[in-house]
């Protein structure tokens, strides 16, 4: 696929979310390689700041803060979100603020003025930043996954920390599909924030012509919310804004609970010192290869395919890695939605040590089932050993589950060490025993 630019230049004003500024921005067609630079022509000399990962800066709380040559500008995501979304490489933006306009709060306007600017193919191809091996990021009960994938797609599942408003949306990314089920998705900010980030010099130009507002279980806003989903499909905007930092389109599945902008930033620089550059032509073996690594990954749908538990008692929300060497890791997120929360304890929930084991019997079972290709088959749990308990699991923790098959009998009965783990520490871990059964359904 060729690099993109726009064939004329367009201008957009408006007020700043944050610093409250009247903004004039000029988006300009560019030439091949010159990514996306921001020049502030308010600033003597009209200093340059290039979207790329050397730029981001270390504020990126509540907006994406780019900065170089002692120049910052701000709020950029849905500008860059915009341009990522349609495919556009290369192009000049002049703005005499630090920040663009918020407009509407969503990526809509800046969708619309590009088109009207006819995006046009250039001579040389594209280069993709193509994971080798997949990168992950958490911080207490949000985390980031980035998997090799043959394209974009993202999986994302928003919340605020009272576990109210949580959405799901999982969404593979081309410029259709931007278009018409992300770009128009607002901002939003819970009404019980507002007062905090007014004390931070913040949201000075933020008002409800620009976000939508969540005060407990009603919804603020000018107009009725534009996709009953809209808050998942901003935070996925967001994403592939803050993504268009790495200066080229990005290959991999993204999978993010609870992103915001500061773990955004984090994932990105992991993807940069991680990934590999390439054309896509020229990186066929290596998409093939990255392919095969994201096709040993089980989603959920795969995972009910292969075991038969059922709610509320699968304990396994998708494998994330696979190896015919007889390891697999598995990812269970742990939701205050859990049934067993409401007696374990009342205002003190805690996820039962028991249903620790169970995740871990579920994810060797599933292991089994992968190395044997055994069909028509079930993996039944028959003894535990050498359990430990290390530290408690609550609602909003991930707990990564990492098994390891040490023993094989006959392809009938197997042992796998088996741990779990929240936010890289140990919770829990044992050594499991299975039987392989008939399924006489």
């Amino acid at each position: 696929m060729k690099q993109r630019t726009i064939s004329r230049e367009v201008t957009v004003s408006g007020k700043a979310l944050h610093t409250g500024n009247e903004v004039v921005l000029k988006i300009k067609p560019a030439p091949i390689n010159n990514g996306i630079v921001f020049h502030r022509m308010d600033q003597f000399g009209i200093p340059e700041v290039k979207v790329q990962v050397e730029s981001l800066g270390c504020e990126s709380v509540r907006c994406t803060t780019l900065i170089a040559n002692n120049t910052t500008v701000l709020t950029v995501e849905h500008v860059l979100s915009a341009l990522n979304g349609l495919q556009i490489d290369n192009v000049d933006i002049e703005m005499n603020a630090s920040e663009p306009p918020i407009l509407d709060g969503s990526s809509k306007h800046y969708v619309n003025l590009l088109l009207s600017a006819e995006p046009v193919d250039q001579e040389e191809d594209k280069k993709y930043c193509i994971l080798k091996e997949p990168v992950s990021i958490s911080h207490g009960n949000r985390s980031m996954i980035a998997l090799p994938h043959n394209g974009l797609k993202i999986t994302c599942t928003s919340a605020d920390d009272r576990g109210i408003h949580t959405q799901h949306l999982s969404v593979d990314i081309d410029e259709k599909t931007y278009i018409s089920e992300l770009a128009p998705a607002r901002t939003f900010t819970i009404y019980e924030d507002i007062e905090e980030l007014l004390k931070l010099g913040k949201i000075k130009g933020g008002s409800l012509d620009s976000a939508v507002i969540i005060r407990g279980d009603t919804i603020l806003s000018k107009e009725p919310l534009r996709f009953k989903d809209e808050f998942v499909r901003h935070k996925i905007l967001d994403i592939i804004g803050d993504l268009a930092v790495l200066g080229m389109p990005l290959k991999a599945h993204i999978i993010a609970v609870r992103p915001g902008h500061t773990l955004n930033a984090e994932l990105v620089k992991q993807i940069h010192d991680k990934g590999g550059e390439g054309s896509e032509s020229g990186a066929k073996q290596r998409d093939e290869e990255a392919t095969r690594l994201y096709e040993s990954a089980m989603d959920i749908n795969q995972v009910l395919n292969t075991l038969p538990h059922r709610y509320p008692f699968l304990l396994i929300d998708r494998v994330v890695k696979f190896t015919n060497e007889g390891e697999l890791r598995a990812i269970k997120n742990v939701s205050i939605n859990e049934p067993y929360f409401s007696g374990h304890y009342p205002g003190q929930p805690v996820m039962p040590g028991v249903l620790q084991i169970e995740a871990m019997a579920q994810a060797a079972g599933l292991l089994m089932m992968k190395v044997g290709n055994y069909r028509n088959k079930l993996a039944y749990f028959m003894s535990c050993d050498k359990v430990k308990f290390r530290r408690v699991v609550m609602p909003g923790d991930q707990l990564v589950i990492d098994v390891k098959l040490t023993k094989s009998r006959g392809n009938k009965i197997g042992v796998a060490v088996c741990e779990c783990r929240v936010n890289g520490k140990v919770a829990s871990s044992a050594e499991l025993m299975f039987t392989i059964v008939e399924n006489k359904d």
